[in-house]
């Protein structure tokens, strides 16, 4: 055979092996598995090295070396071979054995097999001639160290089949197993088909008879199998990336899940606060009703008593007209403190006569016209949806009576399907929405509590103005986010 087809069969061949050397020496350590990154970096040593092997091969079939250097190439190529093949044996070593705490016994595998080559060789000097000596120990190095160390090999990419068919990477598995059969071949055949030498039985199983027999040189054969088992380690190196996106993926999703915790968690501090801010205003409402509120009006009875009394006194008549002007003053205040606090018929009544009555007081204290509308099927609704209906509305009037000097105001209340609907519009006049998002402002003070109530039954509140326009609430209330029996 020409020197050519030798040339561009060694060149390839290192080439292969150096791709597969570099790039697991680039992304090996990227594994998650503490065993596979271990056992990669003899394989990137292999790979590399037995590269630097074949060139040198080729570059002595292109005749570059002087004579010198000639004298010294069989020494250079012997010890990059061997290094090359122990270092494959410990990637295999590493994959067999497995476990962490069998790690520096897996490197008894390799001292072992080196203690065999060496004594061969030394054993070789004694028996052969020295003219024999230089192919003598290229096939010993091969038999004792190449086959052993590829068998290796094969059987650690089995056993990292069967890891990554346990970590669910099925297709990894497979590119392992297929570099697995290159590896099997590129021993049990590439390393067997030696060069003719002295040593049994490298006699008669011999590259000749390989070439003889096939019709190809076994360099060939063995590029080949190379290339095959480069293409695949480098395939499976791709598990790296999917084991990094895995973890991002795990990380994003506890940090997710973490998220949602604490919302749920601010969420029911929220309910517990409003729920406790809704009991001490029920009791604030019946204490004042069932003690201040009783004794005004005793008080009250009693001044009006003494007015029909003292009738011929003007100016103490006069006095006590005041003082239970006063007093009655005073009772017409508690009585819409209590209202506001919790309104009795929210609790009797309903939602929708508790939305009449609250209209109607509130268009005879501040002389604002209100139009209330309610569509819909009236549904019996939860505790809680009442209270949050009823307060959104509060306190969206609260701001319309404060605020936007409105002289109307409209309140529409839609029973839908799976929701109650709220609007409320005003005539008032407006604000700059931008402006006031621009300067980071609240539209209101109490638009943050409206936003909670809703958002802690699964619903949303909106709010549209802008200047001369007026303002609109708009909020909707599921059903289904309800928890009965837990009043907010």
């Amino acid at each position: 055979m020409t020197p050519i087809p030798f040339i561009v069969i060694y060149f390839f061949y290192g080439l292969a092996f150096f791709s597969m050397g570099l790039l697991v020496a680039m992304e090996g350590g990227r594994s998650t598995d503490a065993r596979l990154r271990m056992a990669l970096r003899p394989l990137a040593g292999f790979g590399l090295v037995h590269a630097a092997h074949e060139w040198l091969e080729m570059f002595k079939v292109m005749g570059h070396f002087d004579s010198v250097f000639f004298a010294l190439m069989p020494v250079i190529e012997l010890s990059i071979l061997a290094f090359s093949f122990l270092s494959l044996a410990a990637f295999g070593s590493y994959l067999v054995l497995g476990s962490e705490s069998t790690w520096r016994v897996s490197l008894i595998i390799p001292l072992a097999l080196e203690a065999v080559w060496v004594a061969g060789l030394l054993q070789f000097r004694n028996m052969y001639p020295t003219e024999a000596i230089a192919d003598i120990t290229d096939v010993w190095t091969r038999y004792s160290l190449a086959i052993p160390a590829g068998l290796l090999a094969a059987a650690g990419l089995v056993v990292q089949q069967r890891a990554f068919r346990r970590a669910g990477l099925v297709r990894f598995g497979r590119d392992s197993l297929w570099a697995s059969v290159a590896f099997g071949w590129y021993s049990l055949v590439g390393q067997l088909f030696t060069k003719p030498s002295a040593l049994p039985p490298s006699t008669i199983i011999n590259s000749d008879l390989f070439l003889e027999v096939f019709g190809f040189p076994i360099q060939l054969l063995r590029a080949v199998t190379a290339v095959f088992a480069a293409v695949f380690v480098i395939r499976f190196l791709r598990a790296f990336q999917v084991e990094s996106d895995r973890k991002i993926a795990d990380l994003q999703e506890a940090r997710l899940h973490e998220a949602r915790e604490r919302e749920a968690l601010r969420a029911e501090l929220f309910r517990k606060v409003v729920a406790a801010q809704e009991a001490e205003r029920q009791r604030i409402a019946r204490d004042l009703h069932d003690e201040t509120g009783q004794s005004l009006t005793a008080i009250g009875m009693g001044l009006r008593g003494l007015s029909d009394e003292i009738k011929s006194r003007s100016e103490k008549r006069d006095t006590l007209d005041q003082l239970q002007s006063l007093t009655s003053d005073a009772l017409r205040e508690l009585q819409r403190i209590i209202a506001d606090l919790r309104p009795a018929h929210l609790d009797d009544l309903g939602l929708s006569s508790t939305l009449r009555w609250y209209t109607s007081r509130l268009h005879e204290m501040f002389n604002l016209g209100i139009r209330l509308d309610i569509s819909g099927e009236e549904r019996p609704l939860d505790e809680t949806v009442k209270i949050a209906v009823f307060r959104i509305i509060q306190e969206a009037m609260n701001n319309i009576i404060k605020h936007s000097r409105a002289t109307n105001a409209g309140i529409h209340l839609e029973y839908r399907e799976k929701s109650v609907h709220i609007l409320v519009r005003d005539n008032g006049v407006g604000f700059d929405m931008d402006a006031v998002r621009n300067r980071g402002g609240r539209v209101s003070l109490g638009l943050a509590g409206m936003s909670e109530r809703a958002a802690l039954l699964g619903g949303t509140v909106e709010i549209h103005s802008r200047p001369d326009y007026g303002t609109e609430v708009e909020a909707v209330i599921p059903y289904e986010a309800v928890k009965t029996g837990e009043p907010i």
